[in-house]
């Protein structure tokens, strides 16, 4: 298949935070979702995809372009959605239209159009008077409104209730009809990828800990629930994070296969969802 995406090494490096050698890819047809805790580079990763920040190393291409070199062609096929507005707030949705609009060749006024009556933007408000809600909505009638190839959508959903939440689900499973595109959605409510997602890239402390498929990811991930005189020293190698309560442990394995060797029927294995498997491989074990 062909990507329409390519993260290959990519570096990057502040005082406080290195995105370390990071690597996924995309192929078209596709919706990715870009998991992690806040701080663990989703933000830095998009920025450095966009241009918006310099990469220190590594190679990022675009519908086999190279991100710097191919910029201004790249964003014409590209819709993004920003994780909060930076829009000039005094003037309108209908200004802002006009302004942005004579920079993509493949502009669609009756694509913006029917967006803004299904999102109920009025189009003569000021973007400061706009709640959250609202702002997210506009981002997002603006980057489906050129024909682009690729969505890249950085929280869009946070603070959006959850009717809309799946609205938006709805857009991007039908846009995703055309396998000539892809989305990129970074997000930190798991349950949304659940429901559209094909990939999964979890990002922590700046290094992807895997690049999947959903379907795999939640057919090997399993949360084994049992008594502590289980666990010994060997035991607990086996889990990417553990917690423990009164009751005995709780812990996440990639392999859910494995825990007939180690436990026989001496445990409970639970379906474990993309949030557990962010939960725990973030905290890792627990205390009491």
């Amino acid at each position: 298949m062909e990507k329409i995406l390519e993260v290959k090494n990519l570096r990057k490096e502040y005082s406080d935070f290195i995105l370390n050698d990071i690597s996924f890819s995309l192929e078209k047809g596709y919706i990715m979702g870009f998991i992690g805790p806040n701080g663990a580079g989703k933000s830095t990763t998009i920025k450095l995809i966009m241009n918006l920040a310099k990469r220190d190393a590594g190679e990022i291409k675009i519908f086999g372009l190279d991100n710097i070199n191919d910029e201004v062609v790249i964003k014409q096929k590209i819709g993004f959605v920003y994780d909060q507005n930076y829009f000039y707030g005094d003037l309108t949705i209908a200004e802002i239209k006009r302004i942005i609009a004579p920079f993509y060749v493949n502009w669609n006024d009756r694509i913006f159009n029917k967006y803004i009556k299904e999102f109920e933007l009025p189009a003569d408000r000021k973007i400061k008077h706009l709640s959250r809600g609202m702002q997210m909505k506009f981002s997002l009638a603006l980057a489906l409104s050129h024909d682009a190839d690729l969505i890249i959508l950085d929280e869009p959903t946070s603070g959006l209730d959850p009717v809309f939440r799946n609205g938006i689900l709805d857009i991007l499973a039908d846009l995703i009809q055309d396998e000539n595109k892809g989305v990129l959605f970074s997000t930190h409510i798991t349950g949304d990828l659940d429901k559209i997602a094909d990939y999964i890239t979890f990002i922590n402390k700046g290094e992807i800990v895997f690049s999947m498929a959903k379907d795999d990811i939640l057919d090997n991930y399993a949360i084994v629930k049992g008594p502590r005189e289980l666990l010994d020293d060997g035991i607990k190698k086996e889990f990417t994070g553990m917690r423990f309560n009164r009751f005995g442990f709780e812990g996440l394995i990639s392999d859910r296969n494995r825990t007939k060797k180690l436990f026989k029927d001496r445990v409970i294995v639970e379906r474990a969802t993309l949030e557990d498997i962010m939960l725990f491989s973030v905290r890792g074990n627990g205390n009491d």
